[in-house]
């Protein structure tokens, strides 16, 4: 697999180093997501009817996939009969991230720190079709240097049906490069979305470093919106006062 990575545009290759970014935001462990989609839990039922292709039907797709595409990103079928192309990944993590930093600390190992990832940056991936969710899922937190369990994360694709927007988690087998074909290159009809695993967290699977920056963040935001709320009265005392004085004035 190949991987090359911008914020912006471009694409990212696992073959070559590029700039990571890392960011930071004041977004809670609350925060509710936006708009409004139908998630489908069973990933059986919402899989391809058809799962294999001869060559010459995969030949036939990937022309007519490289005539329908408008931003370049071409599939080219090799000689072996495996393919390449590429994918669009958004990134929606909602919970902070545990990266390794580049300093060592006193025990000689990396320290890490809990970061934001900034929600709905697009990664593009260049892959082949032999590559599996769970190898997509591993390549993306390697180049962002995240030390969380890969299992932690899960690859969903969105895709619309009779003006339907439906949400479907991929399994760790399914080979992504093969649904992007068989979709056609239109981002519309379908495409793929890492986020956190969907159910109750599994704080067990966090380790002691990555709870402590959790409960470091949620320290600050408590005192953030504490100091938020004391300001409000504050003001509303104030203006009590204010027309208190007033009255006994004119009285």
């Amino acid at each position: 697999m190949t991987w090359s990575s911008t914020m912006s545009s471009g694409y990212s290759s696992l073959e070559e180093d590029s700039e990571e970014y890392f960011f930071t935001a004041r977004t809670s462990f609350f925060r509710k997501p936006c708009g409004k989609v139908t998630v489908r839990k069973d990933v059986d039922k919402e899989r391809e009817l058809r799962t294999e292709f001869s060559r010459e039907e995969i030949g036939q797709r990937i022309d007519q996939y490289n005539m329908l595409t408008k931003d370049h990103l071409k599939m080219t079928l090799n000689p072996t009969g495996v393919y390449t192309g590429f994918i669009k990944v958004q990134m929606d993590l909602r919970r902070p991230v545990t990266v390794r930093g580049a300093q060592k600390g006193a025990g000689g190992g990396r320290v890490e720190e809990a970061f934001y990832l900034p929600r709905g940056v697009t990664n593009t991936l260049h892959i082949s079709s032999n590559n599996t969710v769970k190898q997509v899922i591993v390549a993306l937190l390697n180049k962002f240097t995240v030390a969380d369990n890969p299992a932690k994360y899960a690859l969903y694709k969105r895709y619309r049906r009779e003006e339907q927007v439906y949400v479907c988690k991929l399994a760790d087998v399914e080979q992504p490069l093969f649904l992007r074909l068989v979709a056609g290159p239109d981002g519309d009809t379908l495409s793929f979305v890492l986020r956190e695993q969907h159910g109750e967290v599994m704080w067990d699977a966090f380790s002691v470093p990555e709870l402590r920056n959790f409960l470091r963040i949620l320290d600050k935001e408590e005192a953030e919106q504490s100091e938020a709320v004391n300001r409000r009265y504050k003001a509303y005392r104030r203006r009590l006062q204010e027309a208190l004085s007033e009255v006994r004035g004119a009285s």
